[in-house]
């Protein structure tokens, strides 16, 4: 995959101005979160890679985003957002009744585990929650379409968000305490920030983004 920011890496930016000791504390707490589960069970897990899979396809030229360790992470914390819908169950309830629901769905549909399905049954699948087309049981009378839109595109994508590997492809340096941003107009960057490669110029984001920190 090609880089919109060459050369950038936002964790040059550890011990610079631009991340205070609480960045520091809360980035290197998310690098250190093993890649494994420790609130889910081993099938709930399975099902979970499979569907993060699905949602955030990843290149194969860097090291993958632990995005379900991420989301494991979460539910073994309990950090619920603050709000939810009255037709969702509490986080907890509604992830584990969701992986049991989409599990029984591939092995009634397709007589497999959700994980070894082929790519386009899940994506079928996930296509069906999308618009409300999943109906067994084991969905307890919460509603797919919802489990879909509020928790699993929630929190897959702000797990995928939140790690610095995300970061790096979208320019983002983290934080904005304590340095903050100063030329705040279109198109203007402040020499903290990544340079996106223009008119595939990427030999100059490359050196610029060398001296960024």
């Amino acid at each position: 995959m090609t880089s919109r920011y060459p050369g950038y890496d936002v964790l040059t930016k550890r011990d610079t101005p631009s991340w205070n000791e609480q960045t520091r504390r809360v980035v290197e707490a998310r690098l250190a979160i093993p890649n494994e589960p420790r609130f889910l069970s081993t099938p709930e897990w399975q099902t979970l890679v499979a569907i993060c899979a699905r949602i955030v396809p990843q290149p194969d030229d860097r090291p993958p985003i632990p995005v379900a360790a991420l989301v494991d992470h979460k539910l073994q914390r309990d950090a619920g957002d603050g709000f939810r819908n009255a037709k969702l169950p509490p986080l907890r309830q509604a992830w584990r009744t969701g992986l049991a629901a989409f599990e029984q769905e591939a092995r009634r549909t397709f007589g497999m585990p959700f994980h070894q399905l082929p790519t386009w049954q899940q994506e079928a699948l996930l296509r069906h929650a999308q618009h409300g087309k999943l109906h067994d049981p084991t969905w307890n009378g919460m509603p797919p379409q919802l489990f879909f839109q509020d928790r699993l595109m929630r929190d897959i994508l702000h797990a995928y968000y939140s790690h610095p590997t995300a970061w790096n492809e979208i320019g983002f340096g983290g934080p904005a305490s304590p340095r903050g941003y100063v030329r705040m107009g279109f198109d203007r960057r402040d020499p903290w920030e990544a340079a996106e490669a223009k008119d595939g110029d990427a030999e100059t984001a490359r050196r610029e983004n060398a001296r960024v920190g």
